[in-house]
Protein backbone atom coordinates (compact mmCIF):
# COMPACT_ATOMS: atom_id res chain seq x y z
CA UNK A 1 0.00 0.00 0.00
CA UNK A 2 1.38 3.39 -0.94
CA UNK A 3 1.00 6.41 1.28
CA UNK A 4 -1.23 8.16 -1.23
CA UNK A 5 -3.93 5.45 -0.89
CA UNK A 6 -4.49 6.04 2.83
CA UNK A 7 -7.95 7.36 3.61
CA UNK A 8 -9.37 8.14 7.04
CA UNK A 9 -12.59 9.68 8.23
CA UNK A 10 -14.05 11.72 11.04
CA UNK A 11 -17.74 11.05 11.65
CA UNK A 12 -19.42 13.57 13.98
CA UNK A 13 -23.08 13.37 14.91
CA UNK A 14 -24.82 16.79 14.81
CA UNK A 15 -26.81 16.09 17.98
CA UNK A 16 -24.64 18.35 20.16
CA UNK A 17 -21.52 20.50 20.16
CA UNK A 18 -18.04 19.18 19.37
CA UNK A 19 -16.63 17.51 22.48
CA UNK A 20 -12.95 17.62 23.47
CA UNK A 21 -12.65 13.86 22.95
CA UNK A 22 -14.16 14.04 19.47
CA UNK A 23 -11.89 16.97 18.58
CA UNK A 24 -8.86 14.89 19.61
CA UNK A 25 -10.09 12.02 17.38
CA UNK A 26 -10.48 14.45 14.47
CA UNK A 27 -6.97 15.80 15.04
CA UNK A 28 -5.32 12.37 14.98
CA UNK A 29 -7.19 11.38 11.82
CA UNK A 30 -6.17 14.67 10.21
CA UNK A 31 -2.52 14.29 11.27
CA UNK A 32 -2.35 10.78 9.83
CA UNK A 33 -3.95 11.86 6.55
CA UNK A 34 -1.61 14.83 6.14
CA UNK A 35 1.50 12.88 7.24
CA UNK A 36 0.85 10.18 4.63
CA UNK A 37 -0.40 12.52 1.89
CA UNK A 38 -3.69 10.68 2.23
CA UNK A 39 -7.24 11.99 2.59
CA UNK A 40 -9.51 12.90 5.47
CA UNK A 41 -13.21 12.52 4.70
CA UNK A 42 -15.96 14.06 6.80
CA UNK A 43 -19.01 11.87 7.32
CA UNK A 44 -22.02 13.40 9.05
CA UNK A 45 -23.89 10.73 11.01
CA UNK A 46 -27.27 12.43 11.03
CA UNK A 47 -29.70 9.50 11.01
CA UNK A 48 -31.19 10.62 14.33
CA UNK A 49 -33.70 12.97 12.73
CA UNK A 50 -35.13 14.23 16.03
CA UNK A 51 -31.86 15.24 17.72
CA UNK A 52 -29.79 16.21 14.65
CA UNK A 53 -29.76 19.98 14.19
CA UNK A 54 -28.16 22.29 11.62
CA UNK A 55 -26.95 24.67 14.34
CA UNK A 56 -24.88 21.85 15.87
CA UNK A 57 -23.45 20.88 12.49
CA UNK A 58 -22.52 24.48 11.66
CA UNK A 59 -20.73 24.84 15.00
CA UNK A 60 -18.92 21.51 14.61
CA UNK A 61 -17.60 22.53 11.17
CA UNK A 62 -16.58 25.96 12.49
CA UNK A 63 -14.81 24.37 15.46
CA UNK A 64 -12.86 21.97 13.22
CA UNK A 65 -11.71 24.83 11.01
CA UNK A 66 -10.86 26.90 14.09
CA UNK A 67 -8.64 24.09 15.38
CA UNK A 68 -6.78 24.02 12.05
CA UNK A 69 -8.46 20.91 10.63
CA UNK A 70 -9.46 20.81 6.98
CA UNK A 71 -10.89 17.92 5.00
CA UNK A 72 -10.90 16.54 1.48
CA UNK A 73 -14.02 16.21 -0.68
CA UNK A 74 -17.51 17.32 0.27
CA UNK A 75 -18.92 15.98 3.56
CA UNK A 76 -21.08 12.86 3.22
CA UNK A 77 -24.47 12.79 4.97
CA UNK A 78 -25.81 9.43 6.11
CA UNK A 79 -29.39 10.69 5.99
CA UNK A 80 -29.06 10.93 2.19
CA UNK A 81 -27.74 7.37 1.75
CA UNK A 82 -30.64 5.20 2.96
CA UNK A 83 -30.99 3.48 -0.42
CA UNK A 84 -27.35 2.31 -0.22
CA UNK A 85 -27.83 0.77 3.22
CA UNK A 86 -31.04 -0.97 2.11
CA UNK A 87 -29.20 -2.40 -0.91
CA UNK A 88 -26.56 -4.03 1.29
CA UNK A 89 -29.18 -5.22 3.79
CA UNK A 90 -31.10 -6.84 0.91
CA UNK A 91 -27.94 -8.76 -0.05
CA UNK A 92 -27.80 -10.23 3.43
CA UNK A 93 -31.50 -11.11 3.24
CA UNK A 94 -30.89 -12.86 -0.08
CA UNK A 95 -28.02 -14.83 1.50
CA UNK A 96 -30.35 -15.72 4.38
CA UNK A 97 -27.91 -14.15 6.80
CA UNK A 98 -30.59 -11.68 7.91
CA UNK A 99 -34.32 -11.79 8.53
CA UNK A 100 -37.22 -9.34 8.64
CA UNK A 101 -39.04 -8.42 11.78
CA UNK A 102 -41.89 -6.15 10.76
CA UNK A 103 -40.31 -3.31 8.76
CA UNK A 104 -36.91 -3.89 10.38
CA UNK A 105 -34.10 -6.07 8.97
CA UNK A 106 -32.05 -8.05 11.53
CA UNK A 107 -28.67 -9.75 11.06
CA UNK A 108 -28.33 -13.29 12.45
CA UNK A 109 -25.19 -13.58 14.60
CA UNK A 110 -23.68 -17.06 14.45
CA UNK A 111 -22.96 -18.22 18.00
CA UNK A 112 -19.81 -19.74 19.56
CA UNK A 113 -17.43 -18.10 17.14
CA UNK A 114 -14.17 -16.36 17.97
CA UNK A 115 -13.44 -13.04 16.25
CA UNK A 116 -9.91 -11.62 16.29
CA UNK A 117 -9.20 -7.91 15.94
CA UNK A 118 -5.64 -6.79 15.29
CA UNK A 119 -5.69 -3.28 16.67
CA UNK A 120 -2.83 -0.87 15.91
CA UNK A 121 -2.93 0.54 19.45
CA UNK A 122 -3.96 -2.45 21.59
CA UNK A 123 -2.63 -5.39 19.64
CA UNK A 124 -4.75 -8.53 19.24
CA UNK A 125 -8.20 -8.51 20.87
CA UNK A 126 -10.47 -11.59 20.98
CA UNK A 127 -14.28 -11.51 20.98
CA UNK A 128 -16.79 -14.35 21.31
CA UNK A 129 -20.04 -14.09 19.38
CA UNK A 130 -21.95 -15.60 22.32
CA UNK A 131 -21.71 -12.10 23.79
CA UNK A 132 -23.22 -10.46 20.69
CA UNK A 133 -26.96 -10.52 20.08
CA UNK A 134 -28.57 -10.38 16.64
CA UNK A 135 -27.89 -6.96 15.11
CA UNK A 136 -30.36 -4.51 13.64
CA UNK A 137 -29.35 -3.51 10.09
CA UNK A 138 -32.32 -1.35 9.09
CA UNK A 139 -34.64 0.03 11.76
CA UNK A 140 -38.42 0.05 11.36
CA UNK A 141 -38.28 3.75 10.41
CA UNK A 142 -36.17 2.89 7.35
CA UNK A 143 -32.92 4.33 8.71
CA UNK A 144 -29.84 2.18 9.28
CA UNK A 145 -28.54 1.14 12.69
CA UNK A 146 -25.22 2.75 13.64
CA UNK A 147 -22.89 -0.24 13.24
CA UNK A 148 -24.28 -1.32 9.87
CA UNK A 149 -24.18 2.19 8.38
CA UNK A 150 -20.66 2.59 9.72
CA UNK A 151 -19.39 -0.60 8.06
CA UNK A 152 -21.14 0.11 4.75
CA UNK A 153 -19.91 3.70 4.62
CA UNK A 154 -16.31 2.84 5.51
CA UNK A 155 -16.28 0.36 2.61
CA UNK A 156 -18.09 2.62 0.14
CA UNK A 157 -15.83 5.56 1.02
CA UNK A 158 -12.66 3.49 0.64
CA UNK A 159 -11.57 4.06 4.24
CA UNK A 160 -8.26 2.28 4.90
CA UNK A 161 -7.80 3.14 8.57
CA UNK A 162 -10.40 3.79 11.26
CA UNK A 163 -8.92 5.86 14.10
CA UNK A 164 -11.40 6.33 16.91
CA UNK A 165 -11.94 6.14 20.67
CA UNK A 166 -11.65 2.94 22.67
CA UNK A 167 -15.37 3.18 23.50
CA UNK A 168 -15.91 1.82 19.97
CA UNK A 169 -13.94 -1.41 20.54
CA UNK A 170 -17.15 -3.26 21.40
CA UNK A 171 -18.67 -2.10 18.07
CA UNK A 172 -15.80 -3.43 15.99
CA UNK A 173 -16.59 -7.21 16.12
CA UNK A 174 -20.15 -6.45 15.00
CA UNK A 175 -18.82 -4.46 12.07
CA UNK A 176 -16.31 -7.22 11.23
CA UNK A 177 -19.21 -9.68 11.03
CA UNK A 178 -20.92 -7.43 8.48
CA UNK A 179 -17.75 -7.16 6.38
CA UNK A 180 -17.37 -10.93 6.40
CA UNK A 181 -21.00 -11.58 5.53
CA UNK A 182 -20.86 -9.11 2.63
CA UNK A 183 -17.51 -10.45 1.39
CA UNK A 184 -15.75 -7.11 1.94
CA UNK A 185 -12.26 -6.34 3.23
CA UNK A 186 -12.35 -4.38 6.51
CA UNK A 187 -10.13 -1.36 7.18
CA UNK A 188 -7.38 -1.37 9.80
CA UNK A 189 -8.41 -0.19 13.26
CA UNK A 190 -6.70 2.00 15.85
CA UNK A 191 -8.69 2.57 19.04
CA UNK A 192 -7.31 5.37 21.20
CA UNK A 193 -7.75 5.22 24.99
CA UNK A 194 -10.50 7.53 26.18
CA UNK A 195 -9.78 10.99 27.53
CA UNK A 196 -10.37 11.09 31.27
CA UNK A 197 -10.50 13.87 33.84
CA UNK A 198 -7.47 14.77 35.95
CA UNK A 199 -8.82 12.50 38.71
CA UNK A 200 -9.06 9.50 36.39
CA UNK A 201 -12.87 9.62 36.14
CA UNK A 202 -14.76 9.96 32.86
CA UNK A 203 -14.36 13.50 31.52
CA UNK A 204 -17.42 15.58 32.43
CA UNK A 205 -18.44 19.16 33.16
CA UNK A 206 -17.18 18.90 36.72
CA UNK A 207 -13.66 18.79 35.25
CA UNK A 208 -14.34 22.02 33.35
CA UNK A 209 -15.85 22.76 29.95
CA UNK A 210 -16.12 19.76 27.63
CA UNK A 211 -17.25 21.48 24.41
CA UNK A 212 -14.78 23.22 22.09
CA UNK A 213 -17.11 26.21 21.72
CA UNK A 214 -16.73 26.96 25.44
CA UNK A 215 -12.94 27.11 25.15
CA UNK A 216 -13.27 29.47 22.20
CA UNK A 217 -15.48 31.79 24.25
CA UNK A 218 -13.13 31.69 27.23
CA UNK A 219 -10.25 32.88 25.10
CA UNK A 220 -8.08 29.85 24.42
CA UNK A 221 -6.06 30.01 21.21
CA UNK A 222 -6.81 27.28 18.63
CA UNK A 223 -3.14 26.41 18.17
CA UNK A 224 -2.75 25.93 21.94
CA UNK A 225 -5.81 23.71 22.27
CA UNK A 226 -4.76 21.62 19.25
CA UNK A 227 -1.25 21.34 20.68
CA UNK A 228 -2.56 20.08 24.02
CA UNK A 229 -5.05 17.60 22.53
CA UNK A 230 -2.29 16.10 20.39
CA UNK A 231 -0.22 15.42 23.53
CA UNK A 232 -3.10 13.38 25.00
CA UNK A 233 -2.22 10.09 23.35
CA UNK A 234 0.91 10.89 21.34
CA UNK A 235 4.31 12.45 21.99
CA UNK A 236 6.69 14.24 19.62
CA UNK A 237 9.56 12.91 21.75
CA UNK A 238 12.31 14.57 23.83
CA UNK A 239 9.70 15.56 26.46
CA UNK A 240 8.50 18.37 24.19
CA UNK A 241 5.24 20.02 25.13
CA UNK A 242 4.99 22.85 22.60
CA UNK A 243 4.54 21.72 19.01
CA UNK A 244 2.74 23.35 16.10
CA UNK A 245 0.52 21.45 13.68
CA UNK A 246 2.96 21.72 10.76
CA UNK A 247 5.74 20.06 12.71
CA UNK A 248 3.36 17.51 14.22
CA UNK A 249 2.39 16.41 10.69
CA UNK A 250 6.03 15.64 9.89
CA UNK A 251 6.61 13.66 13.09
CA UNK A 252 3.29 11.86 13.49
CA UNK A 253 3.16 8.08 13.16
CA UNK A 254 0.01 6.09 13.85
CA UNK A 255 2.10 3.41 15.56
CA UNK A 256 3.10 6.04 18.11
CA UNK A 257 -0.42 6.34 19.55
CA UNK A 258 -0.28 5.38 23.22
CA UNK A 259 -2.49 2.78 24.90
CA UNK A 260 -2.60 4.55 28.28
CA UNK A 261 -5.66 6.58 29.22
CA UNK A 262 -5.04 10.29 28.66
CA UNK A 263 -5.95 12.67 31.47
CA UNK A 264 -7.23 16.11 30.61
CA UNK A 265 -5.72 18.76 32.89
CA UNK A 266 -7.11 22.25 32.32
CA UNK A 267 -4.21 23.77 34.27
CA UNK A 268 -1.76 22.22 31.81
CA UNK A 269 -3.85 23.55 28.93
CA UNK A 270 -3.81 27.02 30.51
CA UNK A 271 -0.01 26.87 30.77
CA UNK A 272 0.34 25.89 27.11
CA UNK A 273 -2.10 28.64 26.12
CA UNK A 274 -0.03 31.12 28.10
CA UNK A 275 3.10 30.03 26.24
CA UNK A 276 1.41 30.68 22.89
CA UNK A 277 0.08 34.04 24.09
CA UNK A 278 3.44 35.38 25.27
CA UNK A 279 5.12 34.31 22.02
CA UNK A 280 2.43 35.80 19.78
CA UNK A 281 3.03 39.09 17.97
CA UNK A 282 1.54 41.94 20.01
CA UNK A 283 -0.41 43.38 17.06
CA UNK A 284 -1.94 39.97 16.26
CA UNK A 285 -2.79 39.42 19.92
CA UNK A 286 -4.35 42.88 20.11
CA UNK A 287 -6.60 41.99 17.15
CA UNK A 288 -7.90 39.02 19.15
CA UNK A 289 -8.52 41.17 22.21
CA UNK A 290 -10.11 44.24 20.64
CA UNK A 291 -13.70 43.06 20.99
CA UNK A 292 -13.14 42.03 24.62
CA UNK A 293 -12.18 45.46 25.98
CA UNK A 294 -13.82 48.89 25.99
CA UNK A 295 -15.02 49.70 22.48
CA UNK A 296 -13.61 53.21 22.58
CA UNK A 297 -10.12 52.04 23.61
CA UNK A 298 -7.34 53.71 21.62
CA UNK A 299 -5.57 51.11 19.47
CA UNK A 300 -2.05 52.31 20.26
CA UNK A 301 -2.85 52.41 23.97
CA UNK A 302 -4.39 48.91 23.82
CA UNK A 303 -1.27 47.53 22.15
CA UNK A 304 0.87 48.95 24.95
CA UNK A 305 -1.34 47.33 27.60
CA UNK A 306 -1.22 44.00 25.73
CA UNK A 307 2.56 44.19 25.44
CA UNK A 308 2.87 44.98 29.14
CA UNK A 309 0.69 42.02 30.18
CA UNK A 310 1.27 39.35 27.51
CA UNK A 311 3.47 37.26 29.83
CA UNK A 312 0.89 37.45 32.62
CA UNK A 313 -2.40 36.15 31.22
CA UNK A 314 -3.22 32.64 30.06
CA UNK A 315 -6.56 33.17 28.36
CA UNK A 316 -8.04 36.17 26.54
CA UNK A 317 -10.74 36.39 29.20
CA UNK A 318 -8.05 36.64 31.85
CA UNK A 319 -6.60 39.68 30.11
CA UNK A 320 -9.83 41.61 30.52
CA UNK A 321 -9.95 40.74 34.23
CA UNK A 322 -6.31 41.64 34.87
CA UNK A 323 -6.36 44.92 32.95
CA UNK A 324 -9.80 46.37 33.68
CA UNK A 325 -8.28 49.32 35.54
CA UNK A 326 -6.62 50.48 32.29
CA UNK A 327 -9.96 50.96 30.56
CA UNK A 328 -12.37 52.16 33.25
CA UNK A 329 -12.38 53.92 36.60
CA UNK A 330 -15.08 51.60 37.92
CA UNK A 331 -12.82 48.64 38.53
CA UNK A 332 -13.39 46.33 41.52
CA UNK A 333 -10.92 46.19 44.40
CA UNK A 334 -10.05 42.61 45.39
CA UNK A 335 -10.82 41.73 49.00
CA UNK A 336 -7.18 40.83 49.65
CA UNK A 337 -6.06 44.08 48.06
CA UNK A 338 -8.49 46.17 50.14
CA UNK A 339 -7.31 44.51 53.34
CA UNK A 340 -3.66 45.09 52.41
CA UNK A 341 -4.29 48.79 51.65
CA UNK A 342 -6.16 49.31 54.93
CA UNK A 343 -3.29 47.66 56.79
CA UNK A 344 -0.72 50.00 55.24
CA UNK A 345 -2.83 53.11 55.81
CA UNK A 346 -3.13 52.32 59.53
CA UNK A 347 0.62 52.89 59.84
CA UNK A 348 1.29 56.64 60.19
CA UNK A 349 4.78 56.44 58.67
CA UNK A 350 3.48 54.63 55.59
CA UNK A 351 0.52 57.00 55.26
CA UNK A 352 2.84 60.04 55.36
CA UNK A 353 5.19 58.36 52.87
CA UNK A 354 2.30 57.77 50.46
CA UNK A 355 1.18 61.37 50.80
CA UNK A 356 4.77 62.47 50.10
CA UNK A 357 4.95 60.13 47.10
CA UNK A 358 1.77 61.65 45.66
CA UNK A 359 3.02 65.21 46.30
CA UNK A 360 6.32 64.56 44.53
CA UNK A 361 4.53 62.89 41.60
CA UNK A 362 2.44 66.04 41.16
CA UNK A 363 5.64 68.02 40.60
CA UNK A 364 7.11 65.49 38.17
CA UNK A 365 7.19 66.79 34.61
CA UNK A 366 8.56 63.76 32.77
CA UNK A 367 6.17 61.08 34.07
CA UNK A 368 8.06 57.95 33.02
CA UNK A 369 8.88 54.63 34.66
CA UNK A 370 12.47 55.56 35.59
CA UNK A 371 11.60 58.88 37.21
CA UNK A 372 8.60 57.42 39.08
CA UNK A 373 10.77 54.66 40.56
CA UNK A 374 13.41 57.16 41.70
CA UNK A 375 10.80 59.26 43.51
CA UNK A 376 9.38 56.12 45.16
CA UNK A 377 12.76 55.04 46.54
CA UNK A 378 13.74 58.55 47.59
CA UNK A 379 10.46 59.02 49.50
CA UNK A 380 10.80 55.61 51.15
CA UNK A 381 14.29 56.49 52.36
CA UNK A 382 13.18 59.91 53.57
CA UNK A 383 10.28 58.50 55.63
CA UNK A 384 12.22 55.42 56.80
CA UNK A 385 9.77 52.90 55.27
CA UNK A 386 10.36 50.02 52.90
CA UNK A 387 9.73 50.83 49.20
CA UNK A 388 7.43 47.78 49.15
CA UNK A 389 4.97 49.56 51.42
CA UNK A 390 4.60 52.40 48.90
CA UNK A 391 4.62 50.05 45.90
CA UNK A 392 1.93 47.68 47.24
CA UNK A 393 -0.34 50.45 48.44
CA UNK A 394 -0.06 52.34 45.16
CA UNK A 395 -0.73 49.20 43.11
CA UNK A 396 -3.98 48.57 44.98
CA UNK A 397 -5.01 52.22 44.66
CA UNK A 398 -4.51 52.41 40.91
CA UNK A 399 -5.56 48.87 39.87
CA UNK A 400 -7.52 47.24 42.70
CA UNK A 401 -5.14 44.27 42.66
CA UNK A 402 -2.15 42.98 44.59
CA UNK A 403 -0.44 41.59 41.47
CA UNK A 404 0.12 42.76 37.92
CA UNK A 405 2.78 44.15 35.65
CA UNK A 406 5.63 46.27 37.00
CA UNK A 407 4.07 49.11 39.00
CA UNK A 408 6.15 51.92 37.53
CA UNK A 409 5.44 50.73 33.97
CA UNK A 410 1.73 50.60 34.83
CA UNK A 411 1.83 54.15 36.20
CA UNK A 412 3.57 55.52 33.12
CA UNK A 413 1.00 53.85 30.85
CA UNK A 414 -2.00 55.03 32.90
CA UNK A 415 -0.63 58.57 32.87
CA UNK A 416 -0.05 61.19 35.55
CA UNK A 417 -3.61 62.55 35.73
CA UNK A 418 -5.22 59.13 36.21
CA UNK A 419 -2.64 57.97 38.76
CA UNK A 420 -3.01 61.11 40.89
CA UNK A 421 -6.81 60.92 40.79
CA UNK A 422 -6.77 57.33 42.04
CA UNK A 423 -4.20 57.99 44.73
CA UNK A 424 -6.30 60.93 45.93
CA UNK A 425 -9.42 58.76 46.06
CA UNK A 426 -7.82 56.05 48.18
CA UNK A 427 -5.53 58.11 50.37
Amino acid sequence: MTKSTIKVRFAPSPTGYLHLGSARTALFNWLYARHTNGKLILRIEDTDKIRSKKEFLDEILDDLKWLGIDWDEKPIFQSKRTSIYKKYASQLLDKRLAYKEGDAIIFKVEKSRNIKLRDIVHGEIDFNTDEIKDQVLIKSDGFPAYNFACAVDDYEMGITHVIRGADHISNTPKQLLFYEALGLNPPKFAHMPLMMGKDGAKLSKRHGAVAIVEYKKEGFLPEALSNYLILLGWSPGKNREIIGLKEAIKLFKIEGLGNVQARFDVDKLRWINGEYIKNKDTKVLTNLLEDRVAKNANRNYLEKVVDLYKTRFRTLDEFTTLTRAFFTDSFPVDTEAREKLEKYLKDDKTKKALAGFKADLEKLENFNEKNIEKICRDVAEKHKVKPAAIIHSTRVAISGKTVGAGLFEMMELLGKKKVLERLEKHL
